[in-house]
């Protein structure tokens, strides 16, 4: 069993991001290692492990270590059709052959600007999962690095002013924002017509185990700042991509067969790669979800649905 006097805590930038060694992700952890590993989430918002030698089931009961796994109803067929828990972003290439596009044109369509490739998981629902575990299977030799921010200290780094008008806004997350449609019928976009999620957030989340102030915004899934015009509302999320997506707030991975990396989706965005699709290597990945709760805003109050199912219901 992994104690927590062999756990070792290495920050990776200044800001966000710590690779831990010292653990065996699927042996027995004692109650210390589980309070280190998530007081490591919760301060440096995505930790790192590597050489791990996880399966389906050891990822899930790790993963219950630290919340309750979220079933998704829908998956592709990489996925294991024995673990509900478990989805493989393998799926993700039969979507594009499903809609009449290959790889590379379905990830230039779902992120032709590199602030509209920024996201959280699932944030148009309205109880995104609190957390993800993904874990690399198969890697390409080079290339397919995923970065990090951290959008609490994107918010730390706003100015007074400015910090007081983004606690009182909130903002229309929706499935397909990020979505570039193509010309004359495009089968993807009435897709997303046909199976809308949408919810209102926060632009500014009080986290819920932490007490921060999250400047909570990405551009793969905001659609429109509320109770502004559009014109406010395009300058004003500009102003914020720009402040979330600053270099020096974030941190970027560089994956390896093994490797583990476990994040605060409450707490961060991320941007998956998009260098690869044009090389002839594999890349499969494994991830497990946390379920979340629905997210309050700094005057207490919560997010509402608009349109859409909760996750994992």
């Amino acid at each position: 069993m992994t104690t927590a006097a062999e756990v070792e805590v290495k920050p990776a930038a200044g800001h966000i991001g710590a690779e831990i060694a010292g653990v065996d992700l699927a042996g027995p952890l004692d109650d210390a290692v589980i309070a280190a590993i998530k007081a490591a989430v919760l301060r440096w918002k995505v930790v790192f492990f590597r050489d791990q030698k996880l399966d389906h089931a050891a990822h899930i009961a790790f993963a219950r270590h630290f919340g309750e796994p979220v079933i998704l109803k829908s998956r592709g067929s990489a996925s294991p059709s024995d673990f509900p828990e478990v989805e493989t972003t393998a799926d993700r290439l039969e979507l594009a052959g499903r809609y009449g596009m290959d790889n590379q044109e379905w990830l230039e369509r779902r992120r032709h600007s590199v602030l509209r490739g920024w996201h959280c998981d699932h944030g148009a629902r309205i109880n995104p999962p609190a957390a993800t575990i993904l874990r690399a299977e198969t890697v390409p030799p080079y290339g397919g690095d995923t970065t990090w921010s951290n959008l609490a200290v994107a918010y730390d780094g706003l100015s007074e002013p400015v910090k007081r008008f983004a606690d009182t806004l909130w903002a229309e997350h929706r499935l397909g924002v990020g979505y570039q449609t193509r010309p004359g019928p495009d089968a993807y976009a009435q897709h997303l017509q046909d199976h809308q999620v949408a919810s209102i957030h926060p632009v500014v989340r009080v986290h819920p185990e932490t007490g921060e102030r999250i400047l909570s915004v990405n551009g793969y899934y905001i659609e429109q700042l509320r109770d502004v015009s559009r014109a406010e509302s395009r300058l004003l999320l500009e102003m914020f991509l720009e402040q979330v997506t600053r270099p020096e707030y974030t941190v970027r991975f560089r994956w390896e067969p093994g490797s583990v990396a476990f994040w605060d989706n409450r707490a961060t965005i991320h941007l998956a790669p998009s260098d690869t699709a044009h090389l002839d290597f594999p890349r499969t990945m494994h991830r497990v979800m946390l379920a979340g709760d629905i997210p309050a805003g700094v005057d207490g109050r919560s997010s509402t649905p608009i349109t859409g199912r909760p996750l994992g219901s």
